[in-house]
């Protein structure tokens, strides 16, 4: 259980500084992923979403470092979370094409994030199942 809760508090300090980093450096972050950000609606949507969004993710995966009870809810929280990221991305490369390297980098971490969520909440239900 420490390492599941050491693994979701890396995942979890990783978007807490992306988000506000989206945040505080929009135009340098949607540029980095190809977004060209429209005064206004687009600079709004970019912020909210990017910025306060991944923020809370943030906010939800160190979670279990004040509530151990909740390790395996938020275990498949990033199991979801990065599982249909990995999907979409992976639907993503048939449909479009011209793919910079930062988008092929975040596709990197998604499967990681996704395969190592997977396997820590598999051998946490281990634990649970057994008691």
């Amino acid at each position: 259980m420490f390492a599941a809760r050491i693994f979701l508090a890396i995942v979890g300090a990783a978007y807490l500084i992306l988000g506000i980093w989206c945040a505080v450096a929009p135009a340098q972050t949607s540029k980095s992923v190809g977004f060209d950000l429209e005064p206004g609606s687009g600079q709004s949507e970019y912020f909210t979403v990017y910025g306060g969004l991944e923020f809370a993710w943030g906010l939800i995966f160190l979670m279990p470092l004040v509530m151990t009870d909740a390790i395996r809810p938020i275990l498949i929280a990033c199991v979801l979370i990065h599982g249909t990221a990995v999907i979409f991305r992976a639907i993503s490369f048939f449909l479009f094409t011209g793919m910079g390297t930062t988008t092929y980098a975040l596709a990197g971490v998604e499967w990681v994030i996704f395969l190592a969520s997977a396997a820590i909440l598999a051998y946490v239900s281990t634990i649970h199942a057994a008691d």
